[in-house]
């Protein structure tokens, strides 16, 4: 075994000295390193839920893995779940320990994205999610200033969240949701919250999923919903210096940048404590009236595309 190979936990590490991707300034043994530190946080987020991840192989460009490969190690716990759009069952991961942990590391998967409801009951998600987007540039103020719309939306409605920075420029809004709303309902409130934040500063935040309809605004996305998958709290990201999607106090928010969190800081950061664990509130039920506004608000993605067929046909009629 070479210098740069070790075995943790009875899982073969290999070539931890390669860098991670081109611009990572970090090795594959950072990651695994991270990863192992922090597992006592991120396994919390990722277990009993079906995780798709984002891998950087060597010479590839990176790629979003959901069906395990064949060549995954039995011990690997996993789940068969239909996919509506590729008309497939496809074989999630279930990342339930160290051990998978580990093996998902030397893999090289960087990014770690587990679904909103858990296997045994995937038309129930356990929390509803406000992913703040905002336009290109140093825009990361504005996503926090959306994020704050968000709040305001949520304490109208009488319901709390948890903010943590997506890693990326944006930031993440996790409601807990109580048990007897299904993915219908949980996606309705969605969709009328961010609605309703829009209303709070139209020149801030807008719901446009078209991107050229944003006019340089944030876009407060709802369709993190049903089966979606969203980046769990003490993912890294596959971006320069390795940032993390961490949580944050809402107090803090505007005091933080995304690069305040990376895999050299974060390890530090968590020492004492689960910080996503203490900021979020207790499951709250999702208020009637908030359902029914959801319920007749169009979803965005499917009214974009039938938007964008409009427009298409429309520039042939016109060219």
């Amino acid at each position: 075994m070479s210098a740069a190979d070790e075995t943790r936990d009875g899982v073969s590490l290999t070539n931890l000295d390669q860098t991670l991707f081109e611009g990572a300034t970090a090795s594959k043994r950072d990651l695994v390193d991270y990863l192992d530190t922090v597992r006592d946080r991120i396994i919390p987020q990722l277990r009993e839920r079906p995780l798709s991840v984002i891998r950087a192989l060597r010479g590839q460009a990176p790629f979003m893995q959901k069906n395990l490969p064949k060549y995954t190690p039995e011990w690997v716990r996993r789940v068969p779940v239909w996919a509506e759009a590729s008309q497939r069952q496809v074989s999630y991961a279930l990342c339930d320990d160290r051990r998978t942990l580990l093996w998902f590391a030397n893999q090289r998967a960087v990014e770690y994205h587990p679904t909103l409801a858990r296997a045994d009951q995937l038309d129930r998600p356990t929390h509803l999610v406000l992913d703040l987007d905002p336009p290109e540039g140093d825009s990361f103020p504005a996503a926090v200033a959306a994020a704050l719309l968000v709040r305001q939306a949520l304490a109208d409605a009488g319901l709390a969240g948890a903010v943590k920075t997506s890693g990326a420029k944006g930031v993440h809004v996790f409601v807990p949701v109580a048990a007897g709303f299904d993915a219908g309902e949980m996606a309705a409130a969605t969709r009328a919250l961010a609605a309703r934040a829009e209303r709070l500063d139209p020149a801030l935040a807008t719901t446009a999923f078209i991107r050229e309809d944003r006019g340089g605004r944030v876009f407060v996305d709802s369709t993190r919903a049903g089966g979606a998958t969203v980046v769990a709290a003490y993912s890294p990201r596959l971006r320069p210096g390795l940032p993390v999607s961490f949580p944050v106090d809402w107090a803090a928010l505007t005091d933080v940048t995304p690069g305040d969190f990376t895999v050299r800081t974060v390890p530090g950061l968590v020492a004492a404590g689960d910080p996503w664990l203490d900021l979020m509130p207790e499951p709250q039920p999702l208020p009637t009236d908030l359902v029914e506004e959801g319920r007749a608000i169009p979803i965005a993605r499917v009214q974009a595309m039938h938007e964008g067929k409009r427009r298409a046909r429309a520039r042939r009629q016109a060219g």
